[in-house]
């Protein structure tokens, strides 16, 4: 992989080393202390691949091979209302693009998929960067810490190089994995951190990730890794994930809650998975998520501008008439 300082700059941003970086540091509390609540925005496989992203591609690719293709999705959500967008780069870490032969462009992609964004995202909306689980488990032997972390840090760096405003690390189930993916963000950039895991109902009505990790369990390794937004993702339609903020909110009252939700639970149908919740069905949801103590919302798996657009007017609109 070329060395991160190797002057090759992204398809829309030059690069963003430490002074601009560090100028936006803190922007994200800054930014929900100043609004309440902000509107994320939703799916992007959803529309890659209407797009014609073909089943077994990688997404991330097309940052290089296909940007504008990926600025239209994240300008599509600009559009819908959002406050915050994410980065195509779920999958940039050298973990998962070993499977498409792209490890050695693990920092050119994300730091395209972070130009991209911030290209979309202009001076008023916000950019996450995207790190999503590698797939790989230690303690099975399939990778070792160090090769994790090293490769969290190549993709965190391609992100803060390409100008993203903060890192989420996302629709994690294993704390070990991702408290190593917080330690990339934090100790190479001097960005703010979300983490998102994603929780299943258990027997006793209680949530835990495949994995076997509890919601306090988690937001004990948030504490000690000093997070900065916490909250779930995935796995869920937004009805469960109402009930999955009402407990984060019992143990942990202060962090800003983010709620990406699927647009319900899925469905089989005529030979693929669909998400059935409508954005009718969903916006109304959203508001309870707020009610509940969410300070971002926004969607996941099936959600789409439509889905966004009709979110962001219903909770600003509650916000006015409070």
């Amino acid at each position: 992989m070329p060395a991160a300082n190797s002057g090759k700059k992204s398809i829309f941003v030059d690069g963003d080393r430490s002074p601009e970086r560090n100028l936006r540091m803190g922007i994200l509390l800054d930014r929900i202390r100043e609004k309440g609540v902000l509107i994320s925005d939703g799916a992007w496989g959803t529309l890659l691949h209407r797009k014609g992203l073909a089943s077994g591609e990688c997404p991330e690719s097309w940052n290089l091979t296909r940007p504008e293709d990926v600025l239209e999705v994240a300008r599509s959500y600009v559009e819908a209302g959002s406050d915050i967008i994410l980065t195509n780069s779920f999958g940039g870490s050298p973990a998962k693009l070993r499977a498409y032969g792209l490890e050695q462009q693990v920092y050119e992609i994300n730091r395209a998929a972070a130009g991209i964004s911030r290209k979309a995202a202009g001076k008023k909306v916000l950019v996450l960067g995207s790190v999503g689980p590698t797939g790989k488990l230690v303690m099975m032997g399939e990778i070792t810490p160090e090769e994790l972390l090293d490769g969290f840090q190549k993709q965190v760096t391609g992100l803060a190089d390409g100008g993203v405003d903060g890192i989420v690390v996302e629709t994690m189930a294993d704390p070990d994995e991702a408290r190593l993916a917080i330690q990339a963000a934090k100790n190479g950039t001097s960005l703010e951190v979300a983490c998102t895991f994603t929780f299943e109902r258990t027997r006793d009505s209680g949530f835990r990730t495949i994995m076997g990790t509890g919601i306090r369990e988690y937001l004990e390794m948030c504490r000690e890794e000093g997070v900065d937004v916490i909250g779930a993702n995935c796995g869920n339609g937004t009805a469960g994930m109402i009930e999955i903020v009402r407990e984060i909110r019992r143990t942990e009252p202060d962090l800003p809650v983010l709620v990406h939700a699927n647009a319900g639970l899925p469905v089989y149908r005529d030979g693929e998975t669909v998400f059935p919740e409508t954005p009718g069905e969903m916006a109304p949801l959203m508001v309870e998520l707020v009610n509940a103590g969410a300070n971002i919302v926004g969607g996941c798996c099936g959600t789409t501008p439509e889905h966004i657009r009709l979110i962001a007017a219903m909770i600003k609109n509650k916000i006015i008439t409070k």
